[in-house]
């Protein structure tokens, strides 16, 4: 334990508990209604713990028993645990797009924290939108703070083919479409996709974003590779538990742990580790949280320098993350990738980033590569910008066929996913390889939320002439576990009056890659005239959470936060009056 900074008398919950009044007598009563004695809270930091578990989420159904071990630990440490359950966002299952609660879970976090007697809070999270939306909420709550991620589940398996959650499901249901697979074979794949609890155990979003928040500093030290079933998971959850409350005691705050440079750090690993094209919305929007800033151009700064090195599906040919574990993790990695690194930054154990990995080993170079012999010779990601994208929109150039990284063709255009899906099953249309399929009407107000669509369905009839590529672009997202040559997050979005609005199927669109240049090629003049010409949208909701987020939403590039959230919006909320 470092220095003790606070003392029993300035804990934030003394002011509820102990102020000498009515209210305290109040609140103290009500904490012996739930059988706690004056002896429990007394001069102990009260630990809230947000638990996103539900029934409905696979991701995080092992954390009803996790929190135990995290109570374990904070009891052990002098603190009070408080379970405090909020939203369970789970990506396959949330409609349209679990990104449309993601800052609603973000002020929840937020707002209880805010309003309850908490002197330090632990964070449960683990698939897609949870991991950032508990950060997001916690960032502008400022307490004390321990993430602990889901962990990935195990390898998925079918008649002793290794299979990767979501990448091996795309595959699976292409070669389904046109007759390569039966039905027996594709129960089978379905039932051994995802053979236990955690989160996708292909470098998704999921271990995108742990792996990021690990790497910043705000997790126990290499959290988020074990995988959620072994028993280090729980071994983690209680030290987790135990350093928060010494947290508390050092008043070690998220401000103290996410400066710009830690920011870059967490850039840094994702591009190495071949990661989601989602990281760029919700490290952009944390920094903006923060404090720091961190823009798309970092990440394309970042991952001109940084090679993909972890050989994990879908940019990497055969590993996952329970290979990665073995290999020696997200420490192991970091410690190959110390040119690139903030080394000095703090982390939530006291220690600079440089330490924890100093002693960190690697294992099996195939799965961690060395630097000189990298999957990918640049980072995952690539930013591109144009007249067709002005403010951007990425690429995960490392998952895709070379092929198309420079490439020109024309477009055949849908404004929603329905007509989309009755192209591509039509086997008669006229459609090449070379052609650029695009979406539109699929951004942060479009979707609404973003919705996962942007690793567009190729079309049957080239299915079954053997192609498993082409370019598809949108202003969608698309699943970290997703691959092949989709440019998304096409910023400003076609539903507001985005250049994608503007493009006409048989338009020829240009994109280079290593030019990092997006173009449609008509006039300027042209282009105007079609902006003139087009029609706004009626609004996707008239009430309710829906029209407050259609409102104050801002776009991809901006990383889709609400605009009054942003820590620039205002000054720091006060503490609530306790009378």
């Amino acid at each position: 334990m470092g220095k003790r900074v606070k003392t029993a008398e300035t804990l934030r919950s003394n002011k509820w508990l102990n102020a000498g009044n009515f209210r305290s007598f109040n609140h103290r009563s009500r904490m012996m209604q739930m059988g706690f004695g004056l002896d429990d809270w007394d001069g102990s930091p009260i630990i809230g713990i947000m638990n996103t578990w539900s029934d409905i989420n696979p991701c995080h159904h092992h954390f009803k028993e996790r929190v135990e071990d995290v109570k374990r630990g904070v009891l052990q440490a002098g603190g009070l645990p408080l379970e405090i359950p909020c939203m369970s966002l789970f990506e396959s299952m949330n409609k349209p797009s679990a990104l449309l609660y993601r800052n609603m879970l973000a002020m929840e976090v937020e707002e209880l924290l805010r309003s309850y007697p908490i002197d330090g809070v632990i964070l449960m999270g683990g698939c897609d939108k949870t991991a950032p939306g508990l950060l997001l909420g916690a960032i502008s709550m400022q307490l004390p703070t321990v993430f602990i991620p889901a962990g990935p589940m195990l390898r998925g398996n079918y008649r002793g083919e290794t299979l990767g959650s979501g990448s091996d499901a795309f595959k699976s249901w292409d070669e389904y479409r046109v007759g390569n697979l039966c039905d027996n074979d594709l129960e089978g794949i379905c039932g051994g996709l995802a053979r236990s609890v955690g989160t996708c155990m292909t470098m998704g979003t999921a271990s995108t974003m742990t792996s990021i928040i690990d790497a910043m500093g705000m997790c126990m030290p290499g959290a988020s590779s074990i995988p959620a079933v072994d028993t280090n998971h729980n071994r983690m959850c209680s030290s987790a538990g135990k350093r928060v409350v010494d947290m508390v005691w050092e008043d070690i705050t998220p401000d103290k742990i996410l400066t710009k440079e830690a920011f870059e750090n967490g850039i840094v690993a994702a591009m190495a580790l071949g990661g989601s094209t989602n990281s760029i919305i919700h490290v952009i929007a944390m920094a903006r949280r923060a404090g720091c800033d961190i823009g798309i151009e970092d990440f394309d700064r970042i991952s001109r320098e940084v090679p993909v090195i972890a050989n994990i599906r879908p940019s990497g040919d055969k590993y996952l993350m329970e290979d990665f574990y073995y290999a020696g993790g997200i420490l192991g990695m970091l410690n190959r990738l110390k040119p690139y690194l903030h080394l000095e930054e703090n982390s939530i154990v006291g220690e600079t980033i440089g330490d924890i990995i100093e002693k960190a080993e690697i294992y099996n170079d195939d799965v961690i590569r060395p630097l000189d012999n990298p999957v990918y010779k640049e980072g995952s990601l690539a930013v591109l910008k144009g007249n067709l994208a002005p403010d951007g929109c990425v690429i995960k150039a490392s998952a895709c066929n070379p092929k198309f990284l420079n490439h020109s063709g024309k477009a055949i255009v849908f404004d929603n996913y329905q007509s989309l899906k009755e192209f591509t099953d039509d086997e008669s249309v006229d459609v090449t390889e070379d052609n650029i399929l695009i979406l539109r009407n699929a951004g942060p107000k479009g979707g609404p939320g973003m919705p996962e669509w942007g690793m567009l369905p190729l079309p049957k009839k080239l299915i079954r002439q053997g192609v498993r590529d082409m370019l598809r672009i949108s202003d969608a997202r698309m699943s970290g576990t997703s691959y092949g040559s989709c440019i998304l997050h096409v910023a400003p979005e076609s539903y507001i009056g985005g250049p994608l609005a503007f493009v006409k199927t048989g338009d020829v669109i240009s994109v280079d890659v290593y030019n990092r240049s997006i173009n449609l090629e008509i006039s300027e003049q042209e282009m105007e005239e079609r902006r003139a010409n087009w029609q706004e949208p009626a609004p996707r909701y008239n009430r309710g959470f829906g029209w407050m987020y259609l409102n104050h939403i801002q776009q991809a590039d901006k990383g889709c936060d609400f605009d009054y959230l942003e820590t620039s919006f205002g000054s720091p909320i006060d503490e609530p009056e306790i009378n």
